[in-house]
Parts: C-alpha cells; sequence; structure tokens
C-alpha cells in the first residue's frame, strides 16, 4: 500500500496537478484575507483573529479536493488500467486507502503553509502574541477532519464515471449537500443541522473537542471508503 502511495504523492507532483493545487488554495486564501476588502478580510476586521480564514477553507476546499479526486478512479476507468490495477497482488481495500492516502497527504501540504498566518496574527495581537491558541488550533483539527471526509467523498464520486468532469461535479454537489444542505432545515421546531459537517465543524472550531464531533467526521470518511470499495467490486 505504501507505494501506491508513493505513486500517488509521485503522480500529483510529476505534473502540475500538485504545485496547481498549492498555488490556487494559498493564493485565494491569500487574497480574500489579506487583499480584497469584505468580511474575510483580516486586516479590515480589526482583530488578530483567524476566524475567517476558517470560514473561507471549507468552501475553497470544497472545490480544490474534488479537483483532486476526481482522476482517481475515473482515469483508471478510462485509460482500461483499472483491471490491470487489480490484478496486482494487492487487495482492493488497500488500492482504495492508497489512492485516500495520497489525495489526502497532498491536501495537507496544501494546508501546511497557512500555519504561517498563525505568526502573523500573533504579531498583530495588541499586545503581540495574543490571540485565541485554542480556538485556532480547535479549527485546525476540524480542518483536518473536514479534509478527510471530502477527501472520501471525491474518492468515492471518482468510481461514478469515467468522466472527470462528472466526478468533480458529483464530489463538489455531495460535499456542498453534506456541509451546508442541512442548514437550510433549521427552525425552532425542526433542526436537523447536525446531521451536516458544518456545524460539527464550527463545534470543534471553538475550541471544544467533543468526541461526538470527532466520530461524525470519521464516520462520513468510513461511510465513503466503503462505498467507494463495494462500488468498485461490482465493476
Amino acid at each position: 500500500m505504501f507505494t501506491l502511495i508513493k505513486r500517488e504523492i509521485n503522480s500529483f507532483f510529476s505534473s502540475t496537478i500538485g504545485y496547481l493545487v498549492i498555488a490556487v488554495f494559498l493564493v485565494i486564501n491569500g487574497l480574500f484575507l489579506w487583499v480584497f476588502n469584505g468580511n474575510f478580510n483580516i486586516l479590515d476586521s480589526g482583530f488578530a483573529d483567524l476566524s475567517p480564514y476558517f470560514e473561507l477553507a471549507p468552501w475553497v476546499l470544497l472545490f480544490l479536493i474534488p479537483a483532486v479526486c476526481m482522476r482517481a478512479f475515473s482515469d483508471e476507468m478510462k485509460m482500461g488500467t483499472l483491471e490491470l490495477l487489480l490484478t496486482k497482488p494487492i487487495s482492493l481495500q488497500h488500492i482504495v486507502l492508497g489512492k485516500y492516502i495520497g489525495a489526502v497527504i497532498l491536501i495537507l501540504i496544501a494546508l501546511l503553509p497557512t500555519v504561517l498566518y498563525v505568526f502573523t496574527i500573533a504579531e498583530l495581537g495588541n499586545p503581540p502574541g495574543n490571540w485565541d491558541v485554542g480556538s485556532t488550533i480547535g479549527s485546525y483539527i476540524g480542518l483536518f477532519f473536514l479534509v478527510l471526509a471530502y477527501t472520501s467523498i471525491g474518492i468515492f464520486s471518482s468510481t461514478l464515471s469515467q468522466n472527470q468532469i462528472v466526478a468533480f461535479i458529483i464530489a463538489v454537489f455531495l460535499c456542498f449537500a453534506l456541509y451546508y444542505g442541512f442548514e437550510g432545515f433549521t427552525s425552532s421546531s425542526f433542526n436537523i443541522s447536525n446531521l451536516g459537517m458544518k456545524a460539527h465543524f464550527d463545534s470543534v472550531a471553538r475550541g471544544v473537542l467533543d468526541t461526538r464531533d470527532l466520530i461524525y467526521f470519521l464516520s462520513v470518511t468510513v461511510f465513503f471508503i466503503a462505498l467507494t470499495i463495494f462500488k468498485l467490486k461490482k465493476l
């Protein structure tokens, strides 16, 4: 499986995909957080706080992660190499996990440079070093679990079509539906927002690690990985 993970990471960086994903993620976040005027601009908010970044990142990743995952199996099916891959002395579960972990590692590499935002916020604080440590750490943990869930959805979607664009659109739709779709059904007498990822992400981002939130994200991840394995067995 480690060979497959290495192969996936090498395939990302042997082409422009890996570098493009990292560059697009950092540029979009950088422009909205530090350049463009608006609700996400940290300098305009007057507070040394990274909450605008953690509000924006899930929406950027909602498009970015499906773009990374769309070729995982759709390209294999289109090129006719999936059957060859399945004949290798490695289980189907390991094949899926190898592609999944490879995609997760790429996204985490894209997230890593944003740690510099923490040092920037610390210097902008009054006095310097005055920033909400608990909330920031909690938000990064929430973002990590969100990446796990989004990536599992993207990998599953890539098994549904040989067309990468179709796989991308399906993944974006599913990620959006599970992240924000349940928010519209909130009312005083009927509240199912806890079924969506946004409610659990916001809960973790407050700096309080509730096992129910972490179990939720892990359950979504395991569910879509299991669906991926089941779908490939039917091919």
